[in-house]
């Protein structure tokens, strides 16, 4: 098991993590260390937990708008999908009557064909 440490607002934490997982936390440790850089710039010194605790709240605000933002997504791939399916089979539907159509257009191509040169041999001199 690993072990970040993240630094928050002048103070060092030890946070455990899966192996591997120490960059990814220190670098989330390191933005919300931002975060609450630039509250205490907004809002003054009004203590290191209540900054952190808006901080934290900002970020969980964030990501419940991303996640929303996310499922809305899905939601247009899910009914681009479905369209494109439909779309699929319509194209499917349409070449398969165009072939049965050209093969009926070419059957009787050839019977003309067929009455034509029965024709031309009735016409032709004895």
């Amino acid at each position: 098991m690993g072990v970040a440490v993240v630094t928050v607002a002048g103070r060092s934490y030890r946070v455990g993590c899966e192996d591997g997982e120490e960059a990814r936390l220190e670098e989330l440790g390191a933005a919300l260390d931002r975060k609450v850089a630039a509250m205490r710039k907004n809002f003054g010194e009004i203590g290191d937990q209540r900054l952190i605790v808006m901080a934290a709240l900002e970020t969980a605000d964030e990501a419940d708008e991303s996640k929303g933002r996310v499922e809305a997504l899905e939601g247009e791939i899910k009914a681009l999908r479905e369209r494109i399916a439909t779309l699929e089979s319509r194209q499917a539907a349409l070449t398969t009557r165009l072939a049965r159509d050209f093969e009926a257009a070419a059957r009787r191509l050839e019977r003309l064909a067929e009455d034509l040169a029965k024709d031309d041999d009735a016409l032709a001199p004895l």
